[in-house]
């Protein structure tokens, strides 16, 4: 079963055929949201909007637990997540598509592991590669189907958050070798990797990172939306044709 969690701009799949939403109960509290059950194009797949419904649950209060959990306790075994995301690198503008390939995880005090004491025993988990290349791969095929030029590599910077970054704060991600800036990527791909879920990410650029292009001296939140507004439904043609590819 493929799972797709959606992130700032993909509240809902419009090509989404709902079937029913069900609540899940977890060991680590509430997801999200009410799992959605539905299908694209006769295959099934469950939806979670990873900010809840109204875009309420900033992500440093996402309880990615819980929603790794739920999605995994109702069969889901593949993920693909859509992060909206800054670019750093300068190849990376707006409207730019990333399927990264590396991630580095800069966040504080996020329940980040299953594993954190109690009767489970503790679980380290090899993460060299932390996407799963076989969904990557699919990620990249649906952009060749849909004539979307989708950007193949990338390391995803994972904040804090909720602010947004200084410039030199972004040019110190960059020193280590990030090329875009996020606020959802961990611990959600960890948590995958923990339960044995394959998980790859399709990353929308919404604007250039702080210092950057168009955000030289500041972020235009008015541009973002404009850009993501676009962006979504490219990502939502995208999501069909991985659906797609992932059933046969």
């Amino acid at each position: 079963m493929l799972g797709i969690i959606g992130g700032t701009g993909l509240t809902k799949l419009a090509n989404l055929k709902i079937k029913r939403r069900q609540i899940i109960r977890t060991p680590y509290g509430e997801p999200s949201g009410p799992l959605i059950f539905g299908d694209i194009c006769g295959h099934e797949i469950i939806f979670l909007p990873r900010h809840g419904n109204g875009h309420t649950i900033p992500p440093h209060v996402v309880n990615y637990r819980a929603n790794i959990w739920a999605l995994h306790s109702e069969g889901v075994r593949d993920i693909v997540s859509v992060a909206t995301v800054g670019g750093i690198h300068a190849d990376l503008g707006p409207g730019t598509i990333v399927v990264p390939d590396q991630i580095i995880d800069y966040t504080q005090a996020r329940k980040n592991t299953f594993y954190d004491g109690g009767d489970l025993p503790v679980k380290h988990v090899d993460f060299t590669e932390p996407y799963s290349a076989k969904l990557r791969s699919l990620c990249l095929d649906a952009g060749k189907q849909t004539g979307d030029q989708l950007f193949d590599g990338g390391v995803y910077a994972c904040v804090q958050g909720p602010r947004l970054e200084t410039a030199a704060e972004i040019n110190r991600l960059e020193r280590d070798g990030a090329t875009i800036v996020g606020m959802t990527g961990m611990p959600e791909a960890a948590l995958a990797r923990e339960l044995d879920l394959s998980y790859a990410a399709l990353c929308p650029v919404a604007n250039h990172a702080a210092g950057r292009g168009s955000s030289l001296h500041g972020i235009r939140y008015e541009e973002m939306g404009e850009v993501l507004n676009e962006t979504m439904q490219r990502v939502r043609n995208l999501i069909e044709r991985v659906v797609v590819g992932h059933a046969c």
